[in-house]
């Protein structure tokens, strides 16, 4: 079994939006306070429903998770970018989580 600080070292694939970062810190900071918010990496303990259950973690029952936005690029057959979608995601906290048994 792998040890948390292992697990949560796996990246996610955060692209590195500001925008999007900034909305998930004020989040968090509002509901578990500046120390957590201080601890906030977008690339390590913050990820969707699923990317926790690949490294053997799940979201806590009754637990909220924290909306946010992600732009998704459209390209066309040559692979140049023709635009972006937004789509709505849900991203839990570490905090929000507990080992699979």
């Amino acid at each position: 079994m792998k040890a948390i600080k292992e697990i949560i070292e796996t990246p996610t694939n955060f692209t590195g939006s500001e925008m999007t970062r900034n909305l998930v810190e004020r989040e968090i900071l509002a509901r578990w306070g500046k120390s957590e918010a201080l601890r906030y990496d977008p690339y390590q303990n913050c990820r969707t429903f699923r990317q926790w259950l690949v490294v053997n973690r799940k979201v806590r029952v009754g637990e909220h998770g924290i909306k946010s936005v992600i732009f998704i690029e459209k390209k066309d057959s040559q692979g140049n970018v023709t635009g972006r979608i937004k789509r709505s995601i849900v991203l839990f906290f570490d905090l929000q989580t507990e080992p699979i048994t």
